[in-house]
């Protein structure tokens, strides 16, 4: 089928002022020729058929709720991840995938057990608290001692040790709300990932952090921890964000203020688990991937839903939509619900040692997990050779309220194994005005989460990987550097 002339003139305006904004970001200019260059006809026609047909509903929705509800939360290590395992199984074949497969993992297991604090002086308070993933309990009957305060990380790292020894560490750093929320957790997180760790060196006897948050509900957020190996590990836990505001206050008072934490927090023996894949077989290339990407595993205190049921909810309808037309793609579209990100990236970095060997033809990864919220802009990691081919991809979803961004994506965690290999990478950025106000609670549930914004993450990337999957040329190899989620 050919456009018509009037056809052709609305898709050139339409690329010039994709490329307009996409230069206004600060990345490299694509040098191509207008987009009929490079995607067939036929090929953009589909894709924005796809693109079209899912903002008029999908099954997205349904398959977050089969997950949420008959499986519910699904940490490292625990009955519920194996059985969502075969949840997942079970699921893609009655999606139609090919090729359902599982491939083993191990991954830790760690459980919360009871958790309690409560400010003892100067004005005896009840604190709600979480335990941060990881973390050991404290001994029996508790630890008691004097808190000290610190704004950020840095101003832990220069504290004398003296002022800290012995203490309980208080991290008080707030996280903006922000629609581009990534900048923001990426900004305040190393206080739960790596405070812990920082406060033991200093002789801290243990630590509580201000939850990585931007909502005031007395609903803490928990969240991995690591400790240094060899290094002495001490009891951690995230205060919700009144609870820290009360904290706070009293120390503010210049009055010593003394805690009482209560954690019984342990970690059990390994535990087999499994990640599950699924593929739409390309027609001609079968052996080139384009990788969808999310995670099967959540933390126990919610059931999970935008944590990333929301993620596998998304790629999986994404793909199945594409399964479903007359002509597959030329490549393979492999989808695949990874085991225990939160906890270590076990699974991910199974996956990239098992298929180490078929790296080099995975085309294309992007991975879904930051919840239901819009898709608003469309970044990538591809060799500068390939920035006009992604151009032409991001065009196709400026429709749906997507613009372009720059070439430094980072895809998402579970593929960060996959970097020493270069592997092509895409980012679709969703809104996160507030996913972090329910992010590793107990009110990461369900109702969250909005079925229409689903299916226009569902629209974008099926879109997306039918246009990669389809393409001609390739997109090169990431170039070096961290980017960005």
């Amino acid at each position: 089928m050919r456009f018509s002339r009037i056809g052709a003139a609305i898709l050139v305006v339409s690329f010039v002022m994709a490329l307009a904004a996409w230069v206004s970001t600060g990345a490299a200019a694509p040098a191509s020729a207008p987009p009929s260059s490079n995607l067939p006809e036929t090929a953009r026609a589909t894709a924005a058929s796809l693109r079209d047909g899912a903002l008029g509903g999908t099954r997205a929705f349904d398959i977050v709720r089969s997950l949420t509800t008959e499986i519910g939360p699904r940490p490292a290590g625990s009955v519920a991840l194996r059985a969502a395992a075969d949840w997942g199984v079970r699921t893609m074949r009655g999606l139609g995938f090919q090729n359902v497969r599982t491939e083993p993992v191990t991954v830790p297991h760690w459980v919360r057990g009871q958790e309690s604090g409560q400010i003892l002086s100067p004005w005896p308070q009840p604190m709600v608290l979480t335990a941060l993933g990881g973390s050991v309990g404290t001994p029996e009957g508790g630890l008691e001692a004097e808190v000290v305060s610190f704004g950020s990380l840095e101003e832990l790292d220069k504290a004398d040790p003296a002022r800290v020894k012995g203490k309980i560490v208080f991290l008080d750093k707030k996280m903006e709300r922000a629609k581009d929320a990534a900048v923001g957790y990426r900004a305040t997180v190393p206080i739960r990932s790596s405070g812990p760790a920082h406060a033991a060196k200093l002789g801290a006897a243990g630590v509580l952090i201000r939850s990585v948050a931007t909502d005031h509900n007395r609903t803490p957020h928990t969240g991995g921890t690591r400790y240094e190996e060899g290094g002495t590990r001490i009891p951690a836990a995230a205060l919700s964000v009144p609870d820290a505001d009360l904290l706070a206050a009293e120390i503010a008072s210049g009055k010593p203020v003394r805690f009482r934490l209560k954690l019984g927090a342990r970690a059990l023996p390994e535990e087999p688990a499994a990640n599950v894949i699924g593929e739409i077989l390309g027609r001609e290339k079968p052996d080139e991937i384009v990788l969808l990407a999310c995670h099967l595993d959540s933390w126990d205190l919610g059931t999970g839903a935008i944590d990333d049921a929301a993620g596998c909810g998304i790629m999986m309808e994404a793909a199945r939509r594409i399964g479903e037309l007359k002509q597959h793609p030329r490549r393979t579209i492999r989808v695949i619900l990874y085991a225990n990100e939160e906890f270590g990236l076990s699974g991910a970095r199974a996956y990239a040692q098992a298929h180490q060997a078929e790296l080099a033809k995975h085309m294309l990864a992007g991975e879904s997990d930051f919840g239901s919220g819009k898709v608003w802009r469309a970044s990538s990691r591809v060799g500068p050779e390939a920035l006009g081919r992604f151009a032409e991809i991001a065009a196709l979803l400026a429709p749906i309220g997507v613009a372009p961004g720059d070439n430094d994506a980072g895809g998402g965690a579970d593929l960060s194994p996959m970097a020493p290999a270069h592997v092509p990478l895409v980012g679709l950025s969703q809104d996160g005005t507030y996913y972090f106000d329910w992010h590793h609670t107990s009110n990461d549930t369900l109702d969250k989460i909005d079925p229409k914004d689903l299916d226009q993450n569902v629209a974008a990337w099926a879109a997306l990987a039918y246009a990669a999957a389809e393409m001609p040329g390739d997109f090169g190899r990431a170039p070096e550097g961290e980017g960005h989620e």
